[in-house]
C-alpha cells in the first residue's frame, strides 16, 4: 500500500486529469448506464449517486450485483469534507475500500444537482497508466512458489533444530563412550544452521508472501543474504573452536591446520563487516 500511495503521490497532477478525462467521456447518464460503464472501465469497482441532501438515491452498482440496502442511507459524514472543484469534480486520498479490500481512491463528479461516486482501483489504475508493473495470475503464482520454497525451508529448519536438541539430550542416555565436547559442538552446530536457515524462509515470507511490494528497496535482498551469512558464519566460528580444542587437546601437529582455519573465518567477518559498511552507505545515499 505505502508503494501504491508513493505513486500516486508522485504522479498525481497526471493521475487526476486522467481521472477527470475519463469520467467526463462517460455516457451522461451514470446510473442507467452504470453496467455498461463497469464493463468497459475495470478500474471502476462501484458506482452510486447522492443527492444534494447526501442521502444515497441509486443502489450501490458493483459488476456482480446491485447492493439495494445502501440505498437510502445517509453520507452526509462522508460528504461533509468534499468540496468539488470549479469542474464539479473532487478526487480522495489513497484508502483501503472497506468492500473489496482493495487499495482505491474515490471520485465525485457533482453533476445537475447530484453527486456521482466513482470507486476506482488504484492498482488497477496505476497499471493501466503503466506506472506498475502488476498482473493478479502471475502474481499468485509467484507467491505460491515463494510460499512452497518458504515452507520446504522451515521444515528443514525445524528438523535441524530438533535434531540438535535430541543430539544433546542424548548424550545423557547413551552408555558407551562419546566425545561429549564433540557432540555438544555438533548439537550447537545443528541449531544454529537451523535458526539460520528459519531466518531465511521467515523473510521469504514476510516479504514474497505476505507483504509482496511492487516497488522494492534495492539494497532488501543485500540485508536478507547479510543476515543469513551472519547465522552461517557464527556456525562456522563454532565449527572452527571445536576443532581448534581438539587438536590442542590431542593433536600438537596439526596446529597449523587450525590457525589456518581461525584465519579464514577471521577474515570471513571482515569480508561481512565490509558488505555491511557498503549497505549502509549506499542506503544513505539513497535517502
Amino acid at each position: 500500500m505505502k508503494e501504491v500511495v508513493n505513486i500516486y503521490k508522485k504522479n498525481k497532477t497526471n493521475i487526476d486529469e486522467f481521472i477527470i478525462t475519463l469520467i467526463k467521456n462517460l455516457p451522461r447518464d451514470y446510473i442507467e448506464n452504470a453496467d455498461r460503464i463497469l464493463k468497459d472501465n475495470k478500474i471502476i469497482q462501484i458506482l452510486y449517486s447522492v443527492d444534494e441532501n447526501y442521502m444515497q438515491i441509486s443502489p450501490a452498482i458493483c459488476r456482480k450485483k446491485h447492493d439495494i440496502e445502501s440505498q437510502g442511507s445517509n453520507k452526509k459524514q462522508y460528504f461533509s469534507m468534499v468540496t468539488p472543484d470549479e469542474d464539479g469534480f473532487y478526487i480522495s486520498n489513497p484508502y483501503i475500500h472497506h468492500t473489496t479490500g482493495r487499495a482505491s481512491v474515490t471520485v465525485v463528479r457533482y453533476y445537475k444537482n447530484i453527486y456521482y461516486v466513482f470507486d476506482i482501483n488504484l492498482i488497477g489504475l496505476l497499471e493501466e497508466l503503466k506506472l506498475i508493473e502488476f498482473n493478479s495470475l502471475y502474481d499468485k503464482f509467484k507467491r505460491s512458489v515463494y510460499f512452497i520454497g518458504a515452507l520446504s525451508l522451515a521444515i528443514v529448519a525445524i528438523s535441524l533444530i530438533l535434531y540438535g536438541v535430541y543430539a544433546f539430550v542424548m548424550i545423557f542416555f547413551e552408555n558407551t563412550e562419546t566425545d561429549l565436547l564433540h557432540s555438544i559442538f555438533k548439537s550447537i552446530i545443528s541449531i544454529t544452521l537451523g535458526i539460520a536457515i528459519s531466518d531465511l524462509s521467515n523473510q521469504i515470507f514476510e516479504h514474497e508472501v505476505l507483504f509482496r511490494t511492487f516497488h522494492q528497496e534495492e539494497d532488501r535482498q543485500y540485508k536478507i543474504l547479510g543476515k543469513f551469512l551472519v547465522s552461517i558464519i557464527i556456525a562456522l566460528a563454532i565449527e572452527s573452536l571445536m576443532v581448534v580444542f581438539k587438536i590442542a587437546l590431542s593433536d600438537y601437529q596439526n596446529m597449523l591446520s587450525a590457525f589456518w582455519l581461525l584465519f579464514g573465518t577471521t577474515l570471513m567477518f571482515v569480508g561481512l563487516a565490509y558488505f555491511y559498511k557498503t549497505i549502509k552507505e549506499s542506503s544513505c545515499e539513497d535517502e
